[in-house]
């Protein structure tokens, strides 16, 4: 073979391997990918989607957490040892309550109330129908005796009567929920003077001598409760009147504290009837019934002594 046709050979190799080479790579790269790289993308992505979904988990709010319940002051067990050797006590007059009976046409008593004895009222009695609301001293019994200052074994109660009656109540009664089963209750206590409790031999309701003043521990400050009077917040009140409960020294030297709290459908107490009362004071400025304005000082002082 010559020269001539050795490098043409050569040549014609050489680009028929360039030739196979490119064809090679244009076809390699249009193939597609192969499943390594697709399981690579796959897997990269993955954790991409499990970021989105994370973010999508936090960007959403979390359920809002319980409502918390107020920490307690101390324990249960110490607030009733302490309340049951303290002498300290709140005592509440319910004033001018109306509870007077008459007999029906069948011969029984019944509590006079304006919703049944209208023309009662009106013709026989010469007064207004208006001013016969027993269910006022219903309503404030029931929110003194319900409450946490009476469940301690901090509260005394008595209740005067428009006539001039007076009444202790024991902390330890169960006032009737409704007004039927509380008038029948109080009927029965205007005849016989006494309510023994069925199930032991304690006293619930009893009939007591007049006045009033006689049963008040000496140095009792009493305050009236009206509209009229000073103005305090609950806190307020309890702060300036009664006395620290932690403080031993106060237990003993301050002397106790009675509040009068009118149960009469219209008006206020006022010093003529009691002239021992120290000051008129009032718990809102705006006119409230009386077993809101009960409510109101006995949380104040509830509050003050740490009893929840």
């Amino acid at each position: 073979m010559s020269d001539d046709e050795s490098t043409s050979s050569a040549s014609s190799g050489s680009s028929g391997s360039s030739a196979s080479s490119a064809s090679s790579a244009s076809s390699a790269s249009s193939d597609p990918p192969p499943k390594e790289e697709k399981r690579k993308d796959k897997g990269d992505s993955a954790p991409k989607s499990n970021k989105k979904a994370k973010k999508t988990k936090s960007s959403t709010p979390a359920s809002a957490p319980p409502l918390e319940i107020a920490p307690p002051v101390e324990s249960v067990d110490s607030q009733r040892a302490r309340s049951s050797k303290s002498d300290s006590k709140i005592i509440v007059l319910l004033d001018q309550a109306r509870l007077e009976t008459v007999k029906n046409s069948r011969g029984f008593y019944e509590m006079i109330n304006c919703d049944d004895h209208r023309d009662l009222c009106k013709k026989k009695l010469k007064k207004d129908y208006k001013d016969f609301r027993p269910d006022i001293c219903h309503q404030e019994m029931l929110a003194l005796i319900d409450s946490p200052l009476n469940k301690a074994g901090r509260l005394k109660v008595y209740i005067r009567t428009c006539r001039g009656v007076l009444i202790e109540v024991s902390p330890s009664i169960r006032v009737p929920r409704t007004y039927k089963r509380f008038s029948g209750l109080m009927v029965q206590l205007l005849q016989k003077m006494k309510i023994k409790s069925t199930t032991t031999s304690d006293t619930l309701l009893k009939v007591i001598k007049n006045p009033f003043s006689q049963h008040l521990p000496a140095g009792t400050r009493v305050y009236g409760m009206s509209c009229k009077g000073k103005l305090y917040s609950p806190r307020a009140l309890a702060e300036e009147v009664v006395p620290a409960d932690d403080d031993a020294k106060s237990k003993k030297n301050s002397p106790p504290v009675c509040f009068i709290i009118g149960a009469m459908a219209a008006g206020h107490v006022t010093t003529e009837d009691h002239p021992y009362i120290e000051k008129m004071i009032s718990v809102s400025e705006y006119p409230l019934s009386g077993a809101a304005a009960i409510s109101r000082i006995l949380g104040g002082i509830e509050q003050h002594w740490g009893i929840i």
